[in-house]
């Protein structure tokens, strides 16, 4: 009962803080290993959290574990992939947020913002005062940015595969029985003779088969 009156005052709806390394990810155009990012999220309490994971921009990522859960005095990694790297998203300032929540509630107990934003090179980081100035500039800007789910993200979705058509199959089937037919010239078959197909018959009807192989495969 004492421990649980200590915990009530942190139990209030965002004012739990929340750990979370590091604070800024930064992606970079031209280095391929850097476009894969590793949050850390760490729960010092005494009591599991449940995590989402939302996003200013969830098409530009792919979040893997958007939601989850963290068992008391644990971490857990949630990794970003940033699928959309393209020079027009260079400097753009993009921001995750990490809202926190015990396990038997829905209220946000705390939340986390950190920035993510798409450079050309690790070459071309701001080091100039000026610069940085600018950049924390734009931070702030986004501070009001309007956050959506991340587990709205979805594959690219294509049609349905139909299967092989009928005279597809149909094809492969006379293809099919006119390699087991006899070859031309053998005498010892109970086949009939205008059933006996030549050696460049059976060349062409192979030839066919395999095509229609790849078609069926590839659908």
């Amino acid at each position: 009962m004492q421990q649980q009156q200590h915990r009530q005052p942190e139990l209030v709806e965002g004012s739990l803080p929340v750990f979370v390394f590091p604070t800024e990810l930064i992606f970079y155009g031209d280095d391929q290993t850097s476009h894969k990012q590793v949050l850390t999220l760490y729960n010092p309490y005494e009591f599991a959290l449940k995590f989402k994971v939302l996003c200013t921009s969830p098409n530009k990522y792919t979040v893997v574990d958007a939601t989850g859960a963290v068992k008391p005095q644990c971490c857990v990694d949630i990794v970003i992939r940033h699928r959309d790297v393209r020079a027009c998203h260079y400097g753009v300032y993009d921001k995750f947020r990490l809202q926190v929540s015990e396990q038997s509630q829905r209220k946000a107990l705390g939340r986390k913002e950190v920035t993510a934003t798409l450079r050309p090179s690790a070459s071309q980081d701001p080091a100039s005062p000026r610069a940085q100035d600018d950049e924390r500039r734009m931070k702030e800007q986004n501070t009001d940015s309007e956050f959506f789910e991340q587990t709205a993200f979805q594959t690219e979705s294509r049609p349905a595969a139909g299967g092989p058509s009928l005279l597809t199959v149909l094809l492969g089937l006379v293809c099919m029985a006119a390699l087991m037919l006899p070859t031309l010239g053998e005498h010892e078959s109970t086949v009939p003779v205008y059933l006996h197909l030549s050696v460049n018959k059976k060349l062409v009807a192979a030839y066919v088969l395999g095509l229609l192989t790849m078609v069926i495969l590839r659908t």
